[in-house]
């Protein structure tokens, strides 16, 4: 069995929705079981910030799906859900990135993890944290919680998530 940590953001329609249909499919899969969601934050744009706020959570599942098939599955849900791919860092309604597989590094073409930017991204890490406080970079064995950017500004709690079935409702 594989573990993996899946960082979710949307900020496009019902953000919240858009979320909770993801963790949904995710956990609809066959191959796919969501062990844990992350509290819901809202943050500022990253990039192309003229855009609206976004909410992101992270979860953390086991899989028997190597790392490209997970890829696979979760672009085949962004496309459920609508996701349009116009513009780089644009809005989107629902956007779902491997941050972690196992403790491994991959580096191919189309994925890359530890997802290439994490260690620099507060909407990431303050998610990830709060579900394994003892997770660590595979590349350097740095812990997650140690690096600068997770104290920046700019992520706020949305709603407090104690339990999957309580996101989902």
């Amino acid at each position: 069995m594989n573990n993996a940590y899946l960082s979710l953001g949307s900020n496009i329609g019902n953000r919240l929705e858009h979320l909770q249909q993801a963790v949904e499919l995710l956990n609809e899969h066959p191959s796919i079981k969501v062990l844990k969601v992350s509290s819901v934050y809202e943050t500022e744009p990253v990039g192309l910030t003229e855009q609206a706020k976004f909410l992101n959570i992270v979860v953390n599942l086991e899989t028997t799906l190597e790392a490209t098939e997970l890829l696979s599955a979760c672009q085949s849900i962004e496309n459920k859900l609508g996701r349009m791919r116009k513009i780089r860092w644009g809005p989107r309604t629902v956007d779902l990135d491997i941050l972690l597989y196992n403790e491994e590094h991959i580096q191919l073409e189309h994925l890359i993890i530890p997802h290439i930017r994490m260690q620099e991204r507060a909407f990431v890490l303050v998610p990830l944290v709060e579900i394994n406080s003892e997770v660590k970079n595979p590349i350097t064995g740095r812990l997650y919680h140690e690096e600068p950017a997770i104290k920046e500004d700019g992520v706020n709690l949305w709603k407090k998530i104690v339990r999957i079935e309580e996101f989902l409702q």
